[in-house]
């Protein structure tokens, strides 16, 4: 059983529960998202696997995921950044943002969404039963196919390159 970490607005812990039940019931918990760009500035995205239990065959930033409990959120990214994506680097701790938003299969993610980013410029090795297909793509392709393709994209994504842009000054070339 795997479990998530609830939280409330200010990122203290509250309890824990099963993810699916947490999905179900709407409640926030803990989670993060990672970035990798390349050194031309091009961020690498992946398209989820069609059997992942919600959001399946949307694309998405690089890896995303929860810690589990006790697990420290920069230690949960690099774990998960290697697992889904054969990246094996610690990435950098950005911002954090809270979103709340219904899902496909009657889920509703409510989370407080930590943001990493790191550089890369390597081909990743996925992991088929996570991913799906990746690509390398520059912000400013990616907002305006997001512009006209918005459901080909997950909800988390969106607000992240929605608002990524004054967390990066100095950060990215």
């Amino acid at each position: 059983m795997e479990e998530v970490v609830l939280v409330d607005t200010k990122d203290k812990e509250t309890g824990r529960m099963e993810k699916l039940e947490a999905h179900q019931k709407g409640l926030l918990h803990r989670a993060f998202s990672v970035l990798i760009f390349n050194s031309r500035g091009e961020v690498l995205i992946q398209k989820r696997s069609k059997s992942k239990y919600h959001s399946g065959g949307l694309w998405t930033n690089t890896c995303c995921s929860h810690p589990r409990p006790s697990e420290p959120v920069h230690e949960a990214a690099k774990r998960r950044l290697t697992e889904e994506m054969g990246i094996n680097l610690q990435p950098e701790f950005l911002y954090k943002f809270i979103y709340k938003t219904e899902l496909d299969k009657k889920l509703i993610e409510h989370e407080l969404d930590h943001v990493f980013i790191g550089t890369y410029d390597g081909e990743p090795v996925i992991n088929k039963d996570e991913v799906e297909d990746w690509m390398y793509i520059d912000l400013k392709t990616l907002k305006a196919d997001m512009d006209i393709n918005a459901d080909k994209y997950t909800h988390w994504f969106k607000i992240i390159i929605d608002s990524i842009t004054p967390h990066l000054k100095s950060k990215v070339a």
